[in-house]
């Protein structure tokens, strides 16, 4: 966003009212705008708490949901959109904790603050382990409640 532009009404139209908006960037797909409590990226809004990850090539953005849902957006001239989406994705965790599980492997504790300073808690777990053995999350719950304790969150 240029200094002293005004935003356009297309802009304004796509962001929930509660939302303020940092900056944008027009693609030949329509707008990705940057706002204080989520993303707008080809007409869906992302809150903060649920984009994992961005990166940036010369080709536009990518952005992976913490579903593992890629999206992506061209954008020929970004402005500040990528920077804006990277302080964001970093100012939404809260806790980033690895913790070795077994002699297998280990799962990542990651807590994000969601709307209303919400925390939502994700576990990560090593490529190779099932997320779904009985074991392995009892293990992994363990492991949170004793990271809660430790970071008083």
């Amino acid at each position: 966003m240029k200094l002293f532009n005004r935003m356009p009404a297309e802009v304004r139209a796509a962001v929930d009212p509660a939302d303020r908006v940092l900056t944008y960037a027009e693609g030949p797909d329509g707008y990705v705008i940057a706002a204080d409590r989520a993303l707008y990226l080809g007409g869906t809004r992302m809150p903060w708490f649920q984009v994992d990850r961005g990166s940036w090539d010369e080709e536009g953005l990518t952005v992976v949901t913490t579903d593992g849902r890629s999206h992506r957006a061209r954008l020929p001239e970004p402005g500040r959109v990528p920077e804006a989406v990277r302080e964001r994705v970093t100012a939404s965790i809260v806790v980033n904790q690895y913790v070795p599980l077994d002699a297998r492997g280990g799962v990542r504790l990651v807590a994000r603050r969601a709307e209303a300073d919400r925390l939502v808690w994700e576990f990560v777990f090593d490529a190779g382990l099932d997320s779904d053995d009985p074991g392995l999350r009892a293990l992994a719950e363990q492991a949170l409640e004793e990271t809660r304790r430790s970071f008083g969150v």
